[in-house]
């Protein structure tokens, strides 16, 4: 084995000549580095020469360090070099090329994108038929419609949200109450605070924010389960077996968000009236005088309005977070991007069915 390569300097012809002897591997090339660059850079003004016929074996390692040499020296010249060295030398010489700059991306035609919002519009509207004949077909499949799937769920939706609920409507109410006490006190209009944040809760705030507590732990949740499914070909086999994922997995997990989701309403609409209460009788209104005041203003139809949209809300977030899940992709990141979709996706359905609730109640004088 050759030994360890070597480094000689020499003057030929007025020339420098540099040559390199052995074995320059990745050990060799470490070693000799700082002293091989200093030398090629010795004496600029004359050639320099770079003798590779005492060279017996060159890794990339060595490669570099050689190529290096060069370009520390404009000019400098590689003779003798064996075939193996050179073509070694000649690929390590390609690989530091920079590859010219990709040309931009032309620009998206407006019919392909208008293509591409249809045909995402037309999966969405697929789906909505696929669930419609799920439910339409439920009393032939109740073997396929599972009760503990349902009751899990729930259980997951509901009973565990119970807490973040509480906690925000609470932080909500205090939040609301101390914001429009502070101007409607410079007009003597402290007792109208109790007006405000109660239709507040009720109307808006109490069903969209329990819907987004929905999107986030629920919607996310169905959205893993179902993924890590598809992702291990279970739906693939559950539809083999002609059980329909649509009856197993879809629908038991919509028929618990419309069941948890006026529960969830209502408790943090109490929560936030509790923290708004807490507001105002320590700036001095008396709890009978905030009682009068939310009786007197809150409707039945504020209430029951909230509680319809509650119910939409919740059927929007699970169909949304089990259609993630069943149109996830393989691979493991298909799994988190079917929960980031269904959280973002139920988040941004529900504030724009928020607001056509608000349009259709306008309308309808409610």
């Amino acid at each position: 084995m050759a030994e360890a390569a070597t480094l000689a300097a020499a003057e030929r012809d007025g020339a420098r000549v540099l040559s390199v002897r052995g074995r320059l591997d990745v050990a060799a090339a470490g070693i000799l580095w700082t002293e091989a660059l200093r030398d090629a850079a010795t004496e600029p003004a004359r050639p320099l020469v770079i003798d590779l016929a005492g060279l017996e074996i060159c890794d990339t390692a060595g490669a570099a360090l050689l190529l290096a040499m060069e370009q520390a020296r404009p000019g400098a010249a590689f003779e003798g070099a064996r075939p193996h060295v050179a073509a070694v030398l000649e690929r390590a010489r390609a690989a530091l090329v920079e590859p010219p700059p990709s040309p931009p991306a032309p620009p998206v035609p407006w019919h392909t994108v208008i293509g591409q919002g249809l045909a995402v519009a037309s999966d969405g509207f697929a789906y909505l038929g696929e669930a419609l004949v799920a439910v339409l077909r439920l009393p032939t499949r109740l073997r396929q419609f599972r009760i503990a799937d349902l009751l899990r769920s729930a259980d997951q939706a509901g009973v565990r949200a119970v807490p973040l609920v509480l906690l925000l409507g609470l932080l909500i109410g205090l939040i609301l109450a101390f914001q429009s006490l502070i101007p409607m006190r410079r007009f003597g209009a402290d007792v109208y605070v109790a007006n405000l944040v109660a239709v507040s809760l009720l109307r808006e705030l109490g069903p969209l924010l329990a819907s987004v507590v929905l999107a986030g732990r629920s919607g996310s949740a169905f959205a893993a389960e179902i993924g890590s499914m598809k992702v291990n070909q279970e739906v693939d086999a559950l539809a083999t077996m002609g059980i329909d994922p649509m009856t197993m997995l879809v629908l038991p997990r919509m028929a618990a968000a419309l069941l948890v989701m006026p529960a969830l309403t209502v408790l943090l609409e109490a929560a936030g009236l509790v923290g708004m209460s807490v507001v105002l009788v320590g700036s001095g209104i008396p709890l009978v005088a905030i009682g009068n005041q939310i009786v007197a203003w809150v409707q039945p139809a504020d209430f029951y309005g909230g509680l319809a949209k509650a119910v939409v809300f919740g059927a929007v977030v699970a169909a949304i977070g089990c259609r993630a899940g069943l149109s996830a992709g393989n691979g493991p990141r298909a799994v988190g991007q079917a929960a980031t979709s269904a959280v973002v996706g139920g988040i941004v359905a529900t504030i724009v069915l928020d607001g056509v609730f608000a349009v259709l109640f306008f309308r309808l004088g409610l």
